[in-house]
């Protein structure tokens, strides 16, 4: 079994109502001056039984589309597999 990764942002170009409250209430409010911005999104872990880390990672990557788990005019993905590649 494989442990994939899933993540959704908005594209830099969608106002990110959640991001801008946590960078200008947050962040900047308490003195961390070094952070430029915060993009809000997010997190599935997606456990999938398959013979490679490829075909884990294309079988995710069909699901997501597929099944319109993000808006593709709107939001980017990133669909990796987790760091410690597998789980039994």
């Amino acid at each position: 079994m494989y442990v994939v990764e899933v993540v959704i942002t908005n594209k830099r170009i969608a106002r990110d109502p959640e991001g801008e409250t946590i960078y200008k209430d947050l962040i900047s409010k308490h003195g961390y001056d070094k952070v430029r911005g915060v993009i809000s999104g997010k997190y599935l872990e997606i456990m999938v039984d398959s013979e490679s880390p490829d075909d884990a990672l294309n079988y995710v990557r069909d699901l997501c589309r597929k099944l319109r788990l993000y808006n593709p005019s709107v939001h980017d993905v990133r669909v990796r597999l987790n760091a410690q590649g597998c789980s039994d």
